[in-house]
């Protein structure tokens, strides 16, 4: 990197190098024929001259003149090669600036949004590269940008489509029920137990909807307070027991005892949650979903696994993309704005941390790894199965009280 400039420091040299030859040629040429040479006399006379027009006689003129100019030829002569060089580099200078010229204009060519790539002269191609550099970082960026804002606006279609369906739905079936009052208790059970359902979905859809208008809208801002994770995940496994139910899955929770750490407990849950819930809908059914926590050197690892199908290695990279699901078959049962966990990411990455997922063998899994409050010191693991939300009241607190003295769970 450091010799990315030698033409341009090269023909800087040559230039003030040829500004100083200059001024001294002219200088000595000076120094030779005004100063020194056939026109020193004739200055002197002159001087002589002037002095005698304002009545002062001739010996003292010529003292004068010893004084003023004779005795300090050497300053006269520096000040005038100073006076050379800065009117020489002052015309070199009009070379130099043609290179900030240069830049300005492949500065324009990125701010106009030009198709044409940037040229500049040989000496700053180091510069010309960096701004072809920038234009296709921004082209790109812009591209993208233009990509999620499509892929928002097909989402926010979608859902304003489907929430006609639960919607039609739930006035239906609620129509029928009031103008049927004489309905046996067991078809008044049925269509209540379906008008259920589709609120609970319209609620959902909602739900994404909200999600999808306030992501690039709200600034997150953390609250941090101490965390029990152990408990945490525990805690949030037992309040997806009925979801688990639905696919009759059972989730397992096996974490070091005490797992402490600095976070904003509201998010981190949503992270969790999220992860979970997106391992549920993809999830093998009947099948084991298991979370593991353990502390290793100055952060904890925590990996959420599932049984599904295996995610293709071109999916995994863009699985965390804002509004990556916008691209896929969607369904009512598993389809969402593609949002959960591009939000758990952005989280984590306020705390410092790290996700990431990996698939192979028909096992998916998502790692979390956050910075742990102080060191790691001898564990045991701590197992708790997700399938059951009783009998766990003393452990439900996974939190430490706040600065005002409230437990949040």
């Amino acid at each position: 990197m450091k010799n990315n400039y030698r033409k341009l420091k090269l023909s800087i040299l040559l230039q003030t190098v040829f500004v100083t030859a200059l001024t001294v040629l002219v200088g000595g040429f000076i120094l030779e024929y005004f100063i020194d040479g056939v026109y020193n006399d004739s200055f002197a006379n002159g001087f002589l001259r002037i002095m005698e027009s304002f009545h002062m006689n001739e010996e003292t003129a010529k003292r004068l003149y010893w004084q003023l100019i004779g005795d300090n030829k050497v300053f006269f002569m520096i000040l005038g090669f100073l006076l050379l060089f800065s009117l020489f580099f002052y015309v070199a200078l009009s070379k130099m600036t043609s290179y900030l010229r240069q830049v300005e204009d492949g500065i324009e060519n990125i701010i106009s949004a030009s198709d044409q790539p940037i040229r500049l002269i040989t000496e700053l191609r180091p510069i010309e590269d960096r701004l072809n550099e920038i234009k296709e970082t921004l082209k790109r960026q812009e591209d993208e940008a233009a990509q999620i804002e499509q892929k928002k606006n097909d989402m926010l279609l979608f859902l304003a489509h489907d929430l006609k369906t639960p919607l039609t739905s739930v006035v239906a079936y609620l129509s029928m029920l009031d103008s049927n009052p004489e309905m046996s208790v067991e078809e008044r059970a049925k269509y209540t137990h379906i008008s259920l359902e589709k609120a609970i979905r319209l609620g959902e859809l909602l739900q994404e909807f909200f999600d999808i208008t306030r992501f690039n809208l709200q600034d997150i801002d953390l609250e941090k307070v101490e965390i029990d994770l152990t408990m945490m995940l525990e805690q949030i496994a037992d309040e997806l027991y009925a979801v688990l139910q639905e696919k009759k899955l059972t989730c397992q929770v096996e974490a070091d005892e005490e797992i402490l750490i600095e976070g904003d407990p509201d998010k981190l849950a949503r992270v969790f949650d999220n992860i979970l819930r997106n391992a549920i809908a993809y999830c093998r059914g009947k099948s084991t979903l298991v979370i593991r926590a353990a502390k290793e050197k100055e952060q904890v690892r925590i990996c959420f696994e599932n049984e599904g199908d295996t995610i293709p290695e071109e999916n995994l990279k863009r699985i965390f993309d804002k509004f990556y699901r916008a691209d896929a078959a969607r369904s009512s049962s598993t389809g969402g704005a593609g949002l959960g966990l591009a939000i758990a990411k952005a989280i984590v990455e306020l705390h410092k941390g790290q996700i990431r997922a990996e698939s192979s063998e028909g096992k998916t899994r998502f790692i979390v790894t956050l910075p742990i409050k102080g060191g790691v010191e001898n564990h045991e693991i701590h197992t708790h199965s997700g399938h059951s939300s009783g009998g766990r009241a003393g452990r439900r607190k996974f939190l430490q009280h706040r600065a005002s003295g409230r437990t949040v769970e």
